[in-house]
């Protein structure tokens, strides 16, 4: 174990992955959402997107606690439920197609997924209509799928909820826990499937430690009145990361 700790810090970027995922917890604490759209493209550069996608998701359970407590009461678990049941029967899916594909083809697909996320909800882009369980189940099985893939579980469902004209506080308790649900998932696949590196484990569980405290500070910043704000500095960030994310800039 201490070996496998000792050669966290000595991962490529690892710098870069913490001031990166510190950002993160800060968006992450104030809008509900960002953490995959701003890291995944960045850790991209330095990391495997298997171990991205591990890394991502103990982190993202690893810091659950900060921000579950005051999300669980105002979310609307119904809903959550069919999102998450639809999940765990895609997880899998996506990712077996994580191993058929090439390295640069997934960086290139985290960049598109990440920019249409962006230009839809920077856009203003509305749908009136009600999701129903059919639409619910769409929704949960393409974040599952996007998830096991990419790591980035949240862009499907954040611009439906983001989109669906509902309160701040709604969509950001809706969306933590959901998240955090769908993170268990993907990580319980993962042990399943034995994909599970005690060295990457550490690397999450270190990241964790800058993603709480940030997390806790976003939440801390979080006003309903200011919502707009938030919403704009959370879309500079991510633009910023998905750019200097993007391979062509390698």
């Amino acid at each position: 174990m201490p070996e496998a700790l000792a050669s966290v810090f000595a991962t490529p970027g690892f710098f870069w992955l913490v001031l990166t995922i510190a950002v993160a917890g800060i968006v992450r604490g104030f809008t509900g959402f960002g953490t995959a759209l701003i890291f995944v493209p960045v850790a991209g550069q330095f990391l495997p997107p298997e171990v991205i996608i591990l890394v991502v998701t103990v982190t993202g359970v690893g810091s659950a606690a900060a921000l579950l407590p005051r999300a669980w009461s105002r979310a609307d678990r119904g809903e959550i439920g069919v999102l998450v049941g639809a999940a765990v029967v895609t997880v899998p899916l996506g990712l077996w197609i994580l191993t058929q594909i090439e390295v640069l083809t997934v960086r290139w697909v985290v960049a598109g997924i990440a920019c249409i996320t962006l230009a839809a909800v920077v856009s203003g882009w509305q749908w009136r209509g009600k999701l129903g369980v059919p639409g619910l189940i769409s929704i949960g099985g393409a974040a599952g799928l996007m998830g096991g893939m990419t790591g980035l579980t949240g862009p499907v469902v954040i611009m439906f909820y983001l989109a669906n004209a509902r309160s701040a506080q709604a969509v950001r308790a809706t969306t933590i826990v959901f998240l955090a649900s769908l993170d268990v998932v993907i990580i319980l696949y993962l042990l399943a499937q034995g994909r599970v590196d005690l060295t990457i484990v550490w690397l999450g569980v270190i990241l964790s430690v800058p993603y709480f405290a940030t997390s806790l500070i976003g939440q801390r910043l979080f006003v309903p009145a200011m919502e707009k704000t938030y919403h704009t500095a959370a879309y500079v960030v991510i633009g910023l990361a998905v750019i200097t994310g993007m391979p062509l800039f390698d």
